[in-house]
């Protein structure tokens, strides 16, 4: 017998929503939600279609998260079956989408049916905030629905996030906070001319490479018992004229800092510039800064995850903030406690992507033991 959960991932992996386009997945959800007493709102910014449905007008409110858009699919001849035909083998999901993160809303839409059919009048609020711009530059999506709300000073107590967190099996690894993400654009100046007259030209290049040396060896921050020391990496150069006797007139150099709670991006851009100028760079730099880190140690949200993942797998789950950025920066600045739980990540943006079968349902089964913790 094939579960709501399984049937609901299916028909969402079924709409091609590549980034930013929602394909009608939403229009899906409004169906289901609607039937269960949420009021459904769709918010459009731009070229991005985003949902806030709510069931419940006190407080508190848990909001689940997440995102209908998809990363392409690459070449279709690479994959064993058609991406956005969602297929089952050997025990798995196979789509675009399937483990980031269709499964996970459809997973939130059921325990939410579970929930309310049993708690029908359930202190407190239930939520669902889905966007179709994560994937892309994610600047009409989450972001602007959270502005929206604090306009109208609604707040979210508490914001379950249905990324794909877990390593080897759904719950071993939650995602209880992100680094922050800070990038800059570094053009060094020089003096173009002939490589064969080192007197009449300045080497940007030459310039560069003993400051660039300092950044990449700068102790940050010794990082916390959340976060690893803080990282600086250069993810490109770029300099020449293209000829080999010739000396450039500048380099380009573009880097990124993953933080810690340690320190923040004053204190980054302000150490970057003392080096900078110790070396008498002449320079220019742009910064862009595109999260910012946030951590929830303890408190209610936590607690009801693992014990939810303990009744429902026998596991106990890892506390961690491994990985890139997600939609929970733009949330926790409001106050609420954010927690990242979903599948297994390893097929994540992949040829391929898919999803343990066995899996959807625990994961449904531990988002409405969240919900029984939190609101019953």
């Amino acid at each position: 017998m094939t579960s709501e959960t399984l049937k609901l991932a299916s028909e969402l992996i079924s709409r091609p929503s590549i980034t930013p386009d929602d394909a009608g997945c939403q229009t899906l959800l409004i169906k289901r939600l609607s039937a269960i007493g949420f009021e459904c709102e769709t918010m459009i910014f731009d070229d991005v279609t985003n949902l806030w449905a709510r069931r419940g007008t006190e407080a508190p409110l848990l909001a689940f998260a997440g995102h209908t858009d998809v990363v392409p699919p690459g070449p279709l001849n690479k994959w064993h079956s058609d991406p956005f035909t969602p297929e089952i083998r050997d025990g798995n999901l196979y789509g675009r989408g399937a483990a980031d993160m269709k499964s996970s809303i459809a997973a939130m839409v059921t325990a939410c049916e579970e929930f309310v059919s049993r708690n029908p009048g359930h202190p407190g609020s239930i939520a669902l905030l889905i966007t179709s711009d994560e994937e892309g530059i994610a600047i009409n999506g989450t972001v602007k629905v959270i502005e929206a709300l604090e306009a109208r000073a609604e707040k979210i107590d508490w914001a379950l996030i249905g990324e794909p967190s877990s390593m080897n099996c759904v719950g071993d690894v939650v995602k209880n906070g992100r680094r922050g993400s800070i990038g800059a654009k570094l053009v060094i100046n020089g003096v173009q001319g002939h490589v064969a007259y080192p007197h009449k030209v300045d080497n940007p290049i030459h310039r560069a490479m003993p400051a660039l040396h300092e950044l990449a060896r700068h102790e940050w921050d010794q990082g916390n018992h959340f976060f690893p020391p803080t990282s600086f990496q250069i993810s490109n150069i770029n300099s020449g004229t293209g000829a080999h006797n010739v000396v450039p007139s500048h380099a380009e150099v573009v880097f990124n800092l993953r933080y810690s709670t340690e320190i923040d991006a004053k204190q980054i851009i302000e150490t970057t510039r003392v080096i900078l100028d110790k070396h008498e760079l002449d320079y220019d730099i742009g910064w862009s800064i595109s999260g910012y880190p946030f951590l929830t140690p303890e408190g209610e949200l936590v607690a009801a995850a693992q014990q939810a993942i303990k009744q429902h797998t026998g596991l106990t789950t890892s506390l961690k903030t491994t990985g890139g950025t997600s939609d929970g920066r733009f949330i926790a600045p409001t106050g609420a406690q954010v927690l990242e739980l979903g599948p297994v990540n390893e097929s994540i943006h992949k040829l391929n992507e898919h999803v343990n079968i066995r899996e959807l349902d625990q994961l449904s089964d531990i988002y409405q033991s969240i919900l029984e913790n939190l609101l019953s």
